[in-house]
């Protein structure tokens, strides 16, 4: 039951970073959906494995990969962000509407 959770929010959380990329207009709007709901999501699902696998060497491995992820993922998207801000992408501004 407890892994069932953990999973459905994980999966949860995959969905709404989904849903930022293809809505966000700009990249680094899309950038921070991704990182941020990827991360917490993939972290999740590992949690939910975890506890469905039990205490193991399969739970330590899953435990070893989500530390990674933990690490790497917000690292990349933070150098993806600072490459774009170098090569002057620019952000995404609002136009005034018409009435």
């Amino acid at each position: 039951m407890i892994s069932s959770i953990f999973i459905g929010f994980g999966i949860f959380f995959m969905l709404i970073g989904t849903i930022g990329v293809l809505r966000f207009p700009d990249v680094y709007t899309r950038l921070h959906a991704s990182s941020k709901c990827g991360t917490t999501g993939v972290i999740s699902i590992f949690l939910g494995l975890m506890v469905f696998k039990g205490f193991s060497h399969i739970s330590l491995q899953i435990a070893v990969i989500a530390f990674f992820i933990f690490l790497t993922n917000p690292v990349s998207s933070h150098a993806i962000g600072k490459s774009a801000h170098d090569a002057k992408v620019p952000m995404w501004v609002k136009r005034k509407t018409l009435k």
